[in-house]
């Protein structure tokens, strides 16, 4: 399972950007997918996820802003991220699960300046 997260940039605070995140194989539909991300001297936590049957789950910090979302035919997972605020800049990677091996795409980095 290859992931790759794009979509970051620069935006200032209440602003909105989405996140997508595509998979490459056949199993992608099974997977469940999460968004986590990593500010600068932090831990990496986890943001939002979505499982395959479609259930979400989020952080507190982004209930009511973001939106994870997913395109099965696609291969791809989304994060809608509205209003954005400055303690949101960090850099968003995807992650997944499979066969007991957890799967890392390469980070999106995402700055909002106030």
């Amino acid at each position: 399972v290859q992931l790759q997260a794009s979509g970051g940039g620069l935006v200032q605070a209440g602003g909105s950007l989405r996140l997508s995140c595509a998979a490459s194989g056949s199993i992608f539909s099974i997977l469940d997918i999460g968004w986590y991300r990593q500010a600068p001297g932090k831990q990496r936590e986890l943001v939002a996820v979505i499982s395959s049957g479609g259930s979400t789950n989020y952080a507190d910090s982004v209930k009511g802003r973001f939106t994870i979302s997913r395109d099965n035919a696609k291969n791809t997972v989304y994060l809608q991220m509205n209003s954005l605020e400055p303690e949101d800049t960090a850099v968003y990677y995807c992650h997944t699960r499979f066969a007991d091996r957890y799967y890392w795409g390469r980070g999106t980095q995402v700055t909002v300046s106030s």
